[in-house]
């Protein structure tokens, strides 16, 4: 089982990055990302059923990050938009085969498989 999260780089203020993550070996229904950054505790970033019927996301980002998913590609995406400094984080995949719901998709105590994190770096 394994989640394959890739995507992170160095940009400046304002710019954009799409984050992908691909999972193998289980089938997933709720997936998520969550972020760590420098001297802080992980936070929830955004979340998503595969079947795109419901998603959450954490106040800062929402209006800048979209999660969605390719059912083709079996990839889900964080497309961040007008990123800022405080955007700075690694960012880890996160998936479980349940169907979580809105009001706790959230919580990382809900989430069993998880991948290596990519780090985003945003700075001038």
């Amino acid at each position: 089982v394994q989640l394959q999260a890739s995507g992170g780089g160095l940009v400046q203020p304002g710019a954009s990055l799409r984050l992908s993550c691909v999972p193998s070996g289980r089938t997933f229904n709720t997936f998520s990302w969550f972020r760590q950054a420098p001297g802080k505790e992980r936070e929830f970033v955004a979340a998503m059923r595969w079947s795109g019927s419901t998603t959450r996301y954490t106040d800062s980002v929402r209006g800048r990050f979209t999660i969605s998913r390719d059912i083709a590609k079996n990839t889900v995406f964080l497309q961040m938009n007008r990123l800022r400094p405080e955007d700075t984080a690694v960012y880890y995949c996160a998936a479980t085969p349940r169907g979580i719901i809105y009001s706790q998709m959230w919580s990382e105590k809900d989430y069993d498989n998880w991948g290596q994190g990519t780090l985003v770096t945003v700075s001038s």
